[in-house]
C-alpha cells in the first residue's frame, strides 16, 4: 500500500520547487512572489526507490476563516488530514518566524508523523537558520536544496524512518513505469474500418473561461466537495489543478485552469505563467468546456477562447453558467442560441448547455454533451463511404474551373481522428478556392453527423513524372 505526503510551510519557503523536484516535472508554478500556490495539487513522486503520492499546498498563514487566505489555510489543513506524513519546510536562509512556530504546534497537535525540512541550506549564512529549526521540537531538521537537488538522499532516509520501512517499501500488485503513456492523435492512422467508440476509456476534460466565470465552483459541484478554492474574488485559481472522479462508471480527469483575460491586460509575470499553464492543460485535454457567464455572455475574450480551443484541435462544449441568476430563461436561451450560431460560425453545431455550478442544475446534461462531443472527435469513416460521398458532392456542386481547366477530386480517405482529418487527392490543389473547402467541411458535418469538432481537410496533388522535362521535337 502506497502512502501520501503533504508538503506544508509558510509562504515562499520553496514548497512548490520541492514538489516539482519530487515529481520530476515542472507541474506547479514557481515564482518569487509569496502565496503563488493556492489549491492543493497531488502528484506521483519518486525519490531514490520510494514511490508515493505528494501533495503541494498553499503557504499557511494566520487569517480570518472567511478571507481568501483563510480559505487557502482550510485547503492546506485538509491536505494534512488526508496525508500519512507531512514534510514541514522551513527557510534556513532567512531563519524562523513566529508563523513557523505556530505551524509546528499545529502539526504536533494532529499527532501524525512529521519530517522537518530545512530548505535553501546551500545558501551562505544558512547555518544559523538550520540550527534554529531544532527549537521547533520536531526532531532533527533535514538540510536540502530543492532548487539544486541537494540532500535528496537524506530526505529519503528521513521519510523512511518517519513512515516505517515496511510501509515505505510496500510492494503493490501493479506495473510501475517511468513513462507517461498518452494516446496520440495519430493512433490508428491509415485504418479503413470504423471502430466502435470506447466508452470505458478515461476522459481528460479541461475547464476554461474568463476569470470569475465559476470554473472551480463547477468542478466542486461535480465532486460533491469543496476540493478547489472558490470565492467572489476574480483570479483565485493560478495553477491548472487536475482532479479525478467517476461519472456513470467512467473515469473523468478534469483540469481546473486559471481565468484567461485579454492579452493586453495580462502584465504581471505570475498571471502570464498561469495563462501558459492553462494553455498546456488545453493541449493535454481531449474535450474542453468553455465556461461562459450567462449574465454577461459573448464577451470578446469568450469568442477568442473558443477560437483558440478549436485551433488547437480540441473538442469543445459551451457551458452557460450562473443560470440560476437568469429570470426570463426562455428569452435568454433563444438569444444565446442565435448569438452562438452568428458569432461562432467556425464551430457550427457546437453543443451549448445552460448550467448552474452553484446549485448543480444541468450538470448531467453537460456531462452527456461532453461524452457525445468526444465520441464525434474520435469518429472514423471508412474510405468507401467517403469516396461515395465525395462523388455525390461533386455532382451537386462541381469544383470551379480555373483558367479554363476543371479541378478534379479523385480520391478521399481519413488520415486520422482526434480531431477528424481527411486527405483528398486532386489535380491542381493549390488552385482550389477556400470557399470550396468550407463547402466540403460543412457537407461532412451534415452528412456524417459531426457537429462542433474541428475538421481538417488536406489536398494533395500527385507528382507529375514529366514535370521539368523538355519536350522532344
Amino acid at each position: 500500500m502506497s502512502f501520501t505526503v503533504a508538503i506544508v510551510g509558510r509562504p515562499n519557503v520553496g514548497k512548490s520547487t520541492l514538489f516539482n523536484r519530487l515529481v520530476g516535472k515542472k507541474l506547479a508554478l514557481v515564482d518569487d512572489t509569496p502565496g503563488v500556490t493556492r489549491d492543493r495539487r497531488p502528484g506521483d513522486a519518486r525519490l531514490m526507490g520510494l514511490t508515493f503520492t505528494i501533495i503541494d499546498t498553499a503557504g499557511l498563514e494566520e487569517a480570518d476563516e472567511e478571507s481568501l487566505q483563510g480559505r487557502m489555510r482550510a485547503q492546506t489543513e485538509a491536505a494534512i488530514d488526508e496525508a500519512d506524513l507531512s514534510l514541514f519546510v522551513v527557510d534556513a536562509k532567512n531563519g524562523l518566524t513566529p508563523v513557523d512556530t505556530a505551524l509546528a504546534e499545529m502539526l504536533r497537535r494532529r499527532g501524525k508523523p512529521v519530517v522537518l525540512v530545512a530548505n535553501k541550506s546551500e545558501a551562505r549564512g544558512s547555518d544559523s537558520g538550520f540550527y534554529d529549526a531544532y527549537t521547533l521540537g520536531l526532531g532533527e531538521p533535514t538540510p536540502i536544496s530543492a532548487e539544486h537537488g541537494q540532500g535528496m538522499l537524506d530526505l529519503r532516509d528521513a521519510i523512511v524512518e518517519a513512515i516505517g520501512k515496511d510501509r515505505a517499501y510496500a510492494k503493490e500488485d501493479v506495473a510501475v513505469t517511468d513513462v507517461d503513456i498518452i494516446e496520440t492523435a495519430d493512433e490508428g492512422e491509415g485504418e479503413d474500418e470504423e471502430p466502435a467508440y470506447d466508452d470505458t476509456k478515461p476522459l481528460r476534460v479541461a475547464i476554461v473561461g474568463r476569470p470569475n466565470a465559476g470554473k472551480s465552483t463547477l468542478i466542486n459541484r461535480f465532486l460533491g466537495e469543496d476540493r478547489l478554492l472558490t470565492g467572489p474574488e476574480a483570479g483565485i485559481t493560478r495553477d491548472s489543478i487536475s482532479v479525478e472522479w467517476d461519472w456513470r462508471g467512467r473515469t473523468i480527469k478534469m483540469f481546473d485552469t486559471a481565468g484567461m483575460r485579454r492579452k493586453a491586460r495580462v502584465t504581471e509575470k505570475l498571471e502570464k505563467l498561469s495563462v501558459a499553464d492553462a494553455l498546456r492543460a488545453i493541449r493535454f485535454a481531449e474535450t474542453v468546456v468553455i465556461v461562459f457567464d450567462a449574465t454577461i455572455p459573448f464577451e470578446k475574450q469568450d469568442l477568442q477562447i473558443v477560437d483558440l480551443v478549436l485551433r488547437e484541435g480540441r473538442a469543445a462544449v459551451l457551458a452557460f453558467n450562473k443560470w440560476d441568476m437568469i429570470e426570463d430563461r426562455q428569452a435568454v436561451l433563444a438569444d444565446l442560441r442565435e448569438k452562438t450560431d452568428r458569432l461562432l460560425p467556425q464551430a457550427r453545431g457546437i453543443r451549448a448547455v445552460p448550467i448552474s455550478g452553484q446549485t448543480g442544475w444541468g450538470l448531467d446534461k453537460l456531462m452527456q454533451s461532453i461524452i457525445d462531443t468526444d465520441r464525434v472527435w474520435n469518429k472514423r469513416i471508412s474510405t468507401a463511404r467517403l469516396n461515395r460521398w465525395l462523388e455525390t458532392q461533386q455532382i451537386q456542386h462541381p469544383p470551379p474551373a480555373v483558367s479554363g481547366r476543371r479541378i478534379k477530386l479523385k480520391y478521399m480517405t481519413q488520415v486520422k481522428a482526434r480531431p477528424p482529418a481527411f486527405m483528398i487527392s486532386c489535380t491542381r490543389s493549390d488552385a482550389l478556392p477556400e470557399s470550396y473547402t468550407r463547402y466540403l467541411i460543412n457537407g461532412l458535418r451534415n452528412d456524417f453527423d459531426m457537429p462542433s469538432v474541428p475538421i481538417r481537410i488536406h489536398f494533395r496533388s500527385p507528382d507529375n513524372p514529366f514535370e521539368g522535362k523538355k519536350r522532344r521535337t
